[in-house]
């Protein structure tokens, strides 16, 4: 079951980055400007992370297994779109179909593991061979990408995901079993529109900033409807009965803390991945083959950093691996402020490892602190949340660090990155630290209290099921 599990995982993190290296060979096949490029990662990143609690919140109402698989068919189906897509604008839209079937992956499969593994030590373990199943995708994806892409043309990355989705949809309905929570949550629309309107007005304000001016009307008003949308869900969701988004869960200091994690460690890590992308392959010259290669060292790390915190996390708690991860992410970004045009290979493979070593690191620890004191009857909706931090972080660093990057070009790309680029890696170094802070806070005694007490209130109002312990 948890190899199964850990398929879905490995489909949507290698879809992540083959199409990451693959973005300068969308570019210029279909005229794509740096704003096209981000939305073709934003788009299916904002989607996913509109969709990932009403993902998990349905499976645990319908049945974890159904909307597993239903999930794989449409990932599979919008797969086979992309590689057809005749323009950037059909691209986009296709990857939006992905990212629908991409919602009840991660987080169905999350509920499936956590509700499975029910033990601290085995959950820990668990947890760290799903971080190490995102590492290994995360280590194959540039490879694999820069095959395709040279051999087949960079439609060939999407081909990959099909007979990989075929397979985990016929595994699931062979080894895994139909789950459901005791109790169904009613759907709570309102609520989901309101998320897809914040996150979609604020996207577009940021990655269309640079080209409309951040001054203009259209800017300004799409920032002001994110607020107001953000305000107007924050009351709406506080009176509702069975809130998509349960605004008790964050009165636990770990829950809040892996959300905040979860939010910086993955803007981090999709700021850099484009970023990066573009410096090897536009800037250095690099074919998508030889830069992703670059990448594998890098990816390799990611993935012992995952085996080694899951350990880590089981024996010692989630502060030290925490911390470790901001420190690394906070290092690879100002390792990354002092990049050149001629930068070695050993330059390279050092700042991009050390990177890695910190992104590795901080996943174990964000999924074990998000469902720590959770009810089981409500693991769908707990890892729902902690999947949608990932997502936003990842669609928010992909936003900004290209905005910035296109705001400071005045330029070339290839004559302007390194300049352009300085304050984007100082964002970076950013995120690692606020982690580093995040680790501390959120991994005492205070914040296990919190915990406990969360766990408490919540089954004093909600009998369904025993709150799982930390």
């Amino acid at each position: 079951m948890l190899v199964i599990c850990c398929l879905s995982l490995f489909i949507v993190g290698l879809d992540t980055t083959v199409v990451n290296v693959a973005l300068p060979a969308i570019g210029r096949d279909l005229r794509a400007s740096v704003a096209g490029l981000q939305w073709t990662i934003d788009a299916y990143t904002l989607v996913l992370a509109s969709l990932l609690m009403l993902s998990g919140a349905t499976a645990d109402r319908v049945g974890r297994r159904r909307t597993f698989q239903i999930g794989l068919a449409v990932f599979t189906v919008g797969s086979g779109l992309c590689s057809l897509a005749p323009g950037l604008g059909w691209l986009i839209a296709f990857r939006m179909v992905q990212a629908i079937g991409g919602s009840m992956l991660n987080p169905v499969a999350m509920s499936i593991i956590t509700n499975t593994f029910t033990d601290r030590a085995e959950r820990a373990r668990a947890l760290g061979a799903w971080g190490g199943t995102f590492a290994l995708s995360v280590a194959l994806g540039p490879v694999l990408g820069g095959i395709l892409v040279e051999s087949v043309g960079w439609r060939g990355v999407f081909w990959v995901n099909i007979p990989v989705g075929l397979a985990a949809i016929a595994l699931t309905a062979r080894f895994v079993p139909e789950s459901r929570a005791p109790r169904a949550r009613r759907p709570d629309p309102a609520g989901q529109a309101l998320i897809v309107v914040m996150l979609g007005s604020l996207t577009y304000a940021i990655i269309e900033g640079p080209t409309d001016g951040w001054h203009s009307p259209e800017i300004l008003g799409l920032f002001g409807v994110a607020a107001v949308a953000l305000a107007v869900f924050v009351a709406y969701e506080a009176r509702r009965t069975e809130p998509v988004l349960d605004p008790r869960f964050f009165r636990s200091v770990p829950f809040a803390g892996a959300v905040l994690t979860a939010i910086s460690a993955f803007a981090a890590l999709g700021g850099f991945l484009f970023l990066a992308t573009l410096y090897l392959q536009d800037v250095r010259n690099m074919s998508a083959l030889v830069a992703g290669l670059h990448m594998v060292p890098m990816a390799a790390v990611m993935a012992v950093g995952a085996v080694v915190s899951s350990r880590v996390l089981a024996r010692w708690g989630g502060r030290l691996p925490t911390l470790i991860a901001g420190a690394g992410i906070a290092a690879g970004g100002l390792l990354l402020y002092g990049i050149t045009t001629s930068w070695s290979t050993l330059h390279i493979v050092v700042a991009f490892s050390v990177f890695g070593l910190g992104s590795g690191m901080v996943n174990a620890p964000i999924t074990q602190a998000a469902v720590s004191g959770m009810p089981f009857a409500q693991a769908g909706v707990a890892s729902g949340i902690a999947s949608t931090s990932r997502q936003v972080g990842t669609s928010l660093g992909v936003a900004i660090s290209g905005s910035i990057l296109a705001a400071n070009l005045h330029g070339p790309l290839r004559a302007r990155f390194v300049a352009a680029s300085h304050a984007d890696w100082l964002l970076l170094a950013g995120c690692g630290a606020a982690i580093m802070v995040l680790g501390l806070v959120t991994n005492g005694r205070w914040a296990m209290q919190t915990a406990a007490r969360t766990a408490a209130r919540y089954e004093a109002t909600d009998d369904r099921t025993p709150a799982m312990t930390r």
